[in-house]
């Protein structure tokens, strides 16, 4: 009996964390930091020991992001859509393999989650819904399977935040597939949760709840300070520094500041220590130019 409680006491903590997670981390934090190409090179050496899956739900993040910093264009859009597909061919075979596997339940929803974000920016909100389900269901799983997976929380949260703070027409879809109803304060606890003791997404996670700060909790200034640190930790990253501009001028109306914000993020893009520098350029030069002539200079 002894041997035996020895035994499951050193399994349990192998169970509870994500496989490699502290690597896995460190390649999120390059992309994050928009460093795409090193983060390829991070990926191919990482699996093994990482299990592929993370690998593949990975690269569908590593393009998500580069589509975010320039959503106008559709260049990256059939490559995205075949990576994310096949991400989650692969990640639906492994849950088949070992249903009792948090990490491939996990790893499932990570692969269809980019692609959510994805089909809402190119308007095919029904078709997101789907894909919304099927992260709610396998996250589910996973942390029915391990309750310490504390990155699982994430979506988690957002589906239970989002669905209380849905328009109509979205409360009416989410009846239509069965969902449950939202609690805007579980979801924010989740969130959090996994803000603070997650292994893998934390970058994402002060990300994604910039979001909900400014457009739901009228928290202005504790937006734009997770954007503040996101952009100390990954200044390649321009999306972080036009965030700020934007939401100075938006939510503060904080003309001075926005321009200021915006000066700084051309200096970056004209000394090429952005990723996208022309492209960096360009935004920044227009954002400058709108709040200039809203100070009427």
């Amino acid at each position: 009996m002894a041997a035996l409680i020895v035994a499951l006491a050193a399994a349990r903590p192998a169970q509870a964390a994500l496989t490699a997670g502290a690597r896995l981390a460190g390649i999120y934090d390059t992309i994050l930091d928009a460093r795409f190409d090193a983060a390829e090179t991070q990926i191919a050496a990482a699996c093994p020991p990482a299990p592929e899956g993370a690998c593949q739900a990975l690269r569908v993040v590593s393009l998500s992001w580069q589509i975010l910093l320039n959503p106008e264009s559709r260049q990256l859009d059939a490559r995205f859509a075949d990576v994310a597909a096949g991400a989650i061919r692969f990640n639906e075979a492994w849950t088949e393999r070992e249903p009792q596997r948090a990490e491939a339940w996990f790893y499932l929803a990570g692969s269809y989650a980019p692609r959510v974000q994805w089909r809402v920016l190119r308007g095919e909100r029904l078709a997101a819904a789907f894909d919304g389900k099927r992260i709610k269901d396998a996250l589910e799983r996973a942390l029915q399977l391990d309750p310490s997976m504390n990155d699982a929380y994430f979506g988690i949260g957002l589906y239970h935040y989002y669905a209380a703070v849905a328009p109509a027409a979205a409360r009416m879809l989410r009846f239509l597939l069965f969902l449950p109803g939202g609690d805007r304060a579980q979801g924010m606890t989740e969130m959090l949760r996994t803000r603070d003791l997650g292994e893998v997404l934390r970058g994402e996670a002060d990300y994604q709840l910039h979001v909900l700060y400014l457009w739901y909790e009228q928290k202005t200034a504790d937006a734009i300070a997770l954007l503040e640190g996101l952009d100390r930790r990954f200044p390649r990253n321009p999306l972080f520094r036009q965030r700020i501009a934007e939401a100075r001028e938006d939510y503060l109306h904080d003309h001075a500041g926005s321009a200021a914000a915006w000066q700084d993020l051309l200096a970056r893009a004209l000394a090429q220590t952005v990723a996208a520098p022309r492209t960096t350029e360009v935004r920044a030069r227009l954002g400058l130019a709108s709040a200039l002539l809203a100070m009427n200079q």
